[in-house]
């Protein structure tokens, strides 16, 4: 089992963590999800995090692009640590998070800072933290699904870019970058392990691929 660098051990995760809610973005254990972070209060949160553990928590609202000030969010989602950042002269933080362990949010706290903050149960997904081997990617049927996708939709991914990349490598990387709907991304994270995850990714793919040009969802790879 290989073990995420960056990751704590299990029993030092926070018990508590600011959350950065945000519709259609997704973040799984060791990806990496670069973010512009502009707005003020989820700068004060970036500011925040960077004189501590530098951990935060990306997590969807249910309802999709809500835009009110505080809407409802899924029960699952992701810690990230910090891992790359830089300021801008016009007062935004430039990210990059490396993703660490999925976490269950069992009570959202009465806080005063501008951002909100979440009690999270951590003990679903102690796994997170190392990565095994990532059997059952039937990386053939894999590729020609994403072939007839981009096909259909008169794109182009160049395959030889997946040689040598570890299935679990693979699986994370598309999972985050493709831009199926929210509720599908959801879906993808609360998935046990990889293989399993992989599966529907396939199912995805190929359900968008039967919409005979429909775009429910589909890849960039450029």
């Amino acid at each position: 089992m290989y073990r995420n660098p960056f990751a704590p051990d299990f029993k030092d995760l926070p018990e508590t963590l600011p959350v950065f809610p945000l519709s259609g973005v997704l973040l799984l254990p060791f990806g990496q999800l670069p973010l512009n972070v502009f707005e003020p209060r989820y700068v004060r949160m970036v500011d925040d995090a960077l004189k501590g553990a530098r951990i935060i928590g990306m997590i969807q609202p249910r309802m999709a692009y809500d835009d009110g000030e505080n809407p409802a969010l899924y029960t699952v989602g992701c810690a990230g640590k910090i891992t790359e950042f830089s300021h801008t002269e016009d007062g935004r933080y430039l990210i990059s998070l490396t993703g660490l362990c999925r976490f269950r949010v069992t009570e959202e706290l009465a806080v005063n800072t501008p951002y909100r903050q979440v009690r999270g149960a951590w003990g679903d997904f102690e796994s997170d933290l190392g990565r095994k081997a990532c059997l059952g990617v039937e990386r053939a049927k894999l590729e020609s699904l994403l072939d007839a996708y981009f096909e259909r939709h008169n794109m182009s991914c160049d395959f030889k870019k997946f040689e040598g990349v570890a299935d679990g490598n693979l699986m994370t990387c598309l999972s985050m970058i493709c831009p199926f709907e929210p509720q599908e991304k959801q879906a993808l994270l609360e998935q046990v392990c990889c293989a399993e995850r992989a599966k529907l990714f396939m199912k995805m793919l190929e359900m968008a691929i039967k919409q005979n040009g429909h775009e429910s969802g589909g890849c960039c790879c450029h």
